[in-house]
Formats: C-alpha cells, sequence, structure tokens
C-alpha cells in the first residue's frame, strides 16, 4: 500500500528519455553501464582483470587473423591455383595425349595434386558457401584471376581434401583436382588459437583463486561490522587478514569496537549504580512514608515517589536498549507468540485487537529486548487508539511488523521527533506511562541494535501506522 510518505511511483518512458537527453549520452550510458555492472567487489575485481584480458585476445586474433592467417592462406592457395594453371596449359598445349596420363603422373609425383580429365558433364550442384571461410574466398579469387574460366570447387566438410573441377577449351573436357587441404590453408594457425584460448583460461582460473583470498578479508570485515552493527557479538575467528590497507582497516574497526564496548559497559555501569543508590533512597522515603501517619501531603508525597521509580525504570530500559541489552544472548523468537501476549491486555482495556501473523514467522533476537520493543510500541497504541491492526509479513530475508491503529496520528513534521529521548508532544504518542518521553526512543534503539529500524506512516484506519522492519 502506497502512502503519503512513501516513494513515488517510477517514472515514465517519455520522463526518463527527456531527463536522458537532457543529461547528455555520455551520462545515459555512463548511468546504464552502472545499472548493468554487478555490485559486488569480487565481480567487479574479476571483471576489472578478465575484460581487458579479452579484449587484448580478441584484437591480437583479428589482427593475427586478417594479416598472418590470411597472408599465409592467399601464398597457399595461389601455388596450388598457379599449379592447375600450368597442367592446364600443358593439357591444352599436347591434346593429343588423350589418356593424360603423363599429366597425371607429373601432377601426382611432382606438384602432390590428383589430376583426372573427366568428360564435360555439367558440374554437381553448387555446395552451400560456408559463413567464414577464408580458403574459399581466396580460392576462388585466384581461380578468378589466374585461369579464367568456368570452375566449381569444394572446401565444406572435414574431408582433409580439396576438390576443384575446371572446364577445358581444347579438349572440350573438365579437369577434376584433387588437392590436401593444408597445401592451400594455413591449417596449423588454428593452433595459435587454441593456445590463446587456453592460457586465458589459465590466466583466468588463477585470476579467481588469487581475487578469492584477496576479497576474502574484505567479506569477513563486512560480515563482522554488520553483526556488530546488529548488536551481536563478532565471531572470534575474525583476525587481521588480506593486503595493507585491508590489515589497517581491520585493525581500525577492531580498535572501534572496543572503544564503543568500553563506552556501552561504563554507560550501563554507572546508570546501574546511579539506579542502585536512587532506590535505596527511594526505599527510605517509602518506609519513612509508610510509617508516618497517613495525610493528604503523605499520599501525594507517595505518589511521587512511584512517579520518580517509573521514571527511573524508563531511564534504565532506554539504557539496555541503547547498550544492546546488556548481557543478554541472540535466541529464535516466535513473533506471533510474542505478539499474541498483547489481545489478553487488549481485552482488558477493553480495545479490538486483530493479529494476522504466519505461526511459522521467527527471528534471531534477544527475546527481552524484542518484548520491550513491540510492547511499547503496541502500549502506545492502546493508549491513544480503540482499534488495532497488527500485520506480520516476510520479503527479501526482512520481517516486517505493521501496527495499525485508528487513533489521533502524528503530524508528519512531527515523527522524527518522537523518537528523540525525553521529547513529550501533547497531541504525540511517546508518553509513556511513567511520563519520561522514552517509549519509542527505546524502541527504534533495540530496532537499531538488531539492525533494523521503525517508521511512521499514515494508517489507512486513519491513525497512526508504525512499520518495524528487522532482519531474519
Amino acid at each position: 500500500m502506497v502512502t503519503e510518505d512513501s516513494p513515488t511511483q517510477p517514472k515514465t518512458t517519455r520522463t526518463w528519455f527527456k531527463n536522458a537527453l537532457r543529461r547528455g549520452p555520455l551520462r545515459v550510458v555512463s548511468h546504464w553501464v552502472s545499472k548493468k555492472m554487478p555490485k559486488g567487489l569480487y565481480a567487479r575485481s574479476l571483471i576489472a582483470i578478465i575484460a581487458p584480458m579479452v579484449l587484448l585476445q580478441s584484437v591480437i586474433a583479428f589482427v593475427f587473423m586478417e594479416r598472418h592467417w590470411q597472408a599465409v592462406t592467399e601464398r597457399l592457395s595461389r601455388a596450388v591455383v598457379a599449379d592447375i594453371s600450368a597442367i592446364i596449359d600443358v593439357i591444352e598445349t599436347y591434346p593429343q595425349d588423350e589418356e593424360f596420363e603423363t599429366i597425371s603422373r607429373i601432377a601426382r609425383e611432382k606438384l602432390n595434386l590428383n589430376a583426372t580429365v573427366l568428360p564435360p558433364d555439367p558440374f554437381p550442384p553448387a555446395t552451400s558457401k560456408p559463413f567464414f571461410s577464408i580458403l574459399d574466398e581466396v580460392l576462388r579469387y585466384e581461380i578468378t584471376r589466374q585461369i579464367a574460366r568456368p570452375f566449381w570447387i569444394d572446401t565444406v566438410g572435414d574431408s582433409k581434401l580439396l576438390e576443384i573441377r575446371i572446364r577445358l577449351d581444347k579438349p572440350d573436357k573438365v579437369l577434376r583436382i584433387f588437392a590436401r587441404r593444408n597445401q592451400a590453408y594455413a591449417s596449423n594457425s588454428q593452433i595459435f588459437l587454441v593456445w590463446m584460448v587456453a592460457t586465458s583460461l589459465v590466466l583466468i582460473f588463477i585470476s579467481i583463486l588469487f581475487l578469492r583470498n584477496q576479497i576474502r578479508p574484505i567479506q569477513q570485515l563486512a560480515k563482522a561490522a554488520e553483526l556488530f552493527g546488529k548488536g551481536r557479538h563478532t565471531s572470534e575467528r575474525f583476525r587481521l587478514r588480506g593486503a595493507t590497507e585491508v590489515r589497517q582497516a581491520s585493525q581500525a574497526f577492531l580498535q572501534m569496537r572496543d572503544r564503543i564496548e568500553r563506552q556501552m559497559e561504563q554507560r550501563t555501569a554507572m546508570l546501574n549504580g546511579v539506579s542502585h543508590d536512587l532506590r535505596t533512597i527511594l526505599t527510605r522515603f517509602k518506609l519513612q512514608l509508610a510509617l508516618g501517619e497517613e495525610t493528604e501531603e503523605t499520599r501525594e508525597l507517595q505518589n511521587d515517589v512511584e512517579e520518580m521509580q517509573k521514571m527511573l525504570q524508563g531511564y534504565m530500559d532506554f539504557a539496555k536498549g541503547a547498550s544492546g541489552e546488556g548481557d543478554e544472548e541472540i535466541a529464535t523468537v516466535d513473533v506471533c507468540a510474542a505478539l499474541s501476549r498483547h489481545q489478553n491486555e487488549a481485552g482488558l482495556r477493553g480495545k479490538n485487537f486483530v493479529l494476522d501473523c504466519n505461526p511459522e514467522f521467527t527471528i534471531r533476537a534477544r527475546p527481552s529486548a524484542f518484548s520491550r520493543l513491540v510492547a511499547n510500541v503496541i502500549t502506545n497504541a492502546f493508549r491513544h487508539s480503540e482499534n488495532i491492526s497488527i500485520n506480520v509479513r516476510s520479503s527479501d530475508h526482512r520481517l516486517s511488523i505493521v501496527i495499525d491503529d485508528d487513533g489521533p496520528g502524528i503530524p508528519l513534521n512531527r515523527r522524527e521527533d518522537v523518537f528523540k529521548p525525553f521529547v513529550r508532544l501533547d497531541e504525540a504518542r511517546n508518553q509513556d506511562e511513567g511520563g519520561t518521553g522514552l517509549g519509542l526512543s527505546i524502541a527504534r534503539d533495540i530496532a537499531h541494535n538488531h539492525g533494523g529500524d521503525i517508521n511512521l506512516h499514515d494508517s489507512p484506519m486513519g491513525g497512526l501506522r508504525v512499520v518495524i522492519t528487522l532482519p531474519n
């Protein structure tokens, strides 16, 4: 469902074309290539190595085919056609040798050609011309240039022989020549292409092995940073590897992680100490008030003490959420079970509560932190609306919990303010029971510590839509 503050729809083709003309063709081509390029460093590095290699090999192959291969084939074919032209001259000069045995013997022994004179029968049907054959083109050209008589050739097929038929004037017969293919064709040049392709494949294989060994430390660093961003402990096997720059980045990450963890531990220890001292004083206050005579003033003081206890608990909850919930371990959490616990609360409050959740939905999270996350958001919905609908969806390794209500909502320009600690809006829904303004702040901190986020939108029910996104 598209809300008011959701991303706009894709531009039409006409608008895209106008913008493309405005940007210029080079920028359009560059943008198109960047969209088609793979996003991973490993794939891009392979392209950076393989693309120049393929381009260089293609240029070399083209130059070799165009100059060396074709030049050698032209010389060989020219020599074969010259021998055939000489045989024709001899036949037409000495036509009295009707059997042409002497000429056939000389062609076989001296020129390595199998020459036969046939009756003046029509040529066989024309064979299909090969798509790419230097030999076929060169032979046709040389026969036309040197002999200039009707001819028929067959260079197609896997045979090692070439068949050439040429019509004679005196006598009126057809000369058939069989020649070995390698007499007119530089067939050994294919070995060069085979070696070129083989060496390219070997180089690509070595590049893949080398790049994978170099990219793996970067991938491990990215994985460690991702886990730390989700509030999970990084693997103990993570250590400095790879090139100097990668080692420097890994060392900087480890130092940053240790510094952040120390700050969190110091902050949590300080708040725990302050909480313990304040709770001790509040306990003495409550005890003194309980032992004293109950009056209107003492009742007011008791209310103030209870309010202070709630505020103190809110501060501690906020500290735990910001520090990744202390030492609580990551476990598999049943999302539907955690959400269904609030159905009883909805009944006690007289609220209409609808839950749409697949029982198979689970996530890896800190159970207590996740319970506090959904409790803060759902309790806010209970406090400001009568009808609450929760829809849980999963796609692309992300779990989305969509909470809709029919309450007053929050103005668009104040939605980010409600996530700030200690911010209380009269018309907003960041007022928890303790009045500290930490409800949604704690919820977003917990979501961030699990690699997720919380966003606010307009609800189709007329109130507020809260979208909790977490990795699963």
